[in-house]
């Protein structure tokens, strides 16, 4: 709950609680596993993998993250390895927490048991968005990244498909390998999603796709190979304490001048002012928390649903 609501809260609203239905579907399929713990396969202080067991990736992830932040006062860089979670929901979403102890944060998954984006000059699908997020502390709002190494995402393709809506530009390719502005073609038409950089430049997302699955799959130790079912992800954890480097203070200052001289850069003519990722969501994180977090039509008519599914009383705001 808290990881889908700061998703809300920071303005990723595919991946807020928008997809509590969706869990709460899973997890009376069996697909999401409710129940246990995960299994450690091996620790060595600052290396760590864990078998994830089918359990939700917000509990995994963040126990993780947890534990890496506690461990890198000792060890300087913590790296945590995760196979067999289940559904991350959105990366940025977690590093706050670790910005504000003044650590570094990288995170990146995987999904060996999907297939959504073909690679660069194929047409059949075989890699997915593959999403990587950093966080750094700055003197002010940290900077936050989350980018996916394909043009978007899976869960915002499905949602434009079921509204009936299309991309802004041709974002997708039919079966037959030709761009399209059509969400369907990747939905229900064996089409595949472009990586980054489009069908020209498709080549970098494609091999940041690459590095993604070879980071999180190769080192967990479970992958494609394996031929997993349903929805199973391998996650790459990196947490950094630069008083283990030149110090937090050097830290802070190089990258508070770093983010300022971006905002400070001349703007293009259709651009009010340059921001740095992270500055919209501090800004809606204070509206959130001064105001609460709207949420769409579609997403509270399906958690009335759910609530009325699983008699839980409904509340309105």
């Amino acid at each position: 709950a808290e990881v889908l609501v700061e998703a809300d809260m920071i303005g990723h609203r595919t991946h807020g609680v928008g997809l509590v239905p969706w869990y709460l579907e899973a997890l009376a399929s069996g697909e999401l596993v409710g129940r246990g713990d995960h299994t450690v396969v091996a620790d060595r202080g600052s290396c760590i993998t864990w078998n994830g067991n089918g359990l939700p990736g917000p509990w995994l992830v963040t126990r993780a993250l947890d534990l890496a932040s506690q461990r890198a006062a000792q060890y300087g860089v913590v790296t945590v390895a995760i196979s067999r979670s289940h559904h991350t929901g959105a990366l940025a979403a977690y590093l706050r927490k670790v910005t504000e102890r003044g650590l570094v944060a990288q995170i990146s998954c995987s999904t060996p048991s999907q297939a959504r984006v073909a690679p660069f000059g194929g047409t059949a699908a075989l890699l997915t968005p593959n999403p990587q997020g950093f966080g750094f502390p700055t003197g002010g709002d940290p900077i936050l990244i989350d980018m996916s190494s394909s043009i978007t995402t899976t869960t915002h393709t499905r949602q434009l498909a079921e509204k009936g809506e299309r991309f802004p530009e041709a974002w997708t390719l039919t079966a037959k390998g030709e761009p399209s502005d059509d969400p369907r073609e990747v939905t229900s038409r064996g089409g595949t999603l472009m990586p980054l950089g489009g069908a020209l430049k498709g080549h970098k997302g494609f091999s940041l796709a690459l590095a993604i699955e070879a980071m999180g799959q190769g080192l967990s130790g479970h992958g494609r190979v394996d031929q997993p079912k349903g929805i199973v992800l391998s996650v790459f954890i990196q947490v950094i304490d630069p008083a283990a480097f030149a110090g937090h203070d050097g830290f802070i200052r190089q990258v508070s001048y770093l983010a300022n001289a971006c905002r400070s850069n001349p703007p293009a003519p259709s651009v009010q002012s340059v921001k740095v990722p992270g500055d919209n969501a501090g800004r809606a994180r204070r509206v959130a928390l001064s105001e609460g977090v709207p949420l769409d039509d579609i997403v509270q008519t399906r958690l009335r649903a759910k609530a009325v599914e699983l008699r839980i009383e409904w509340v309105d705001a």
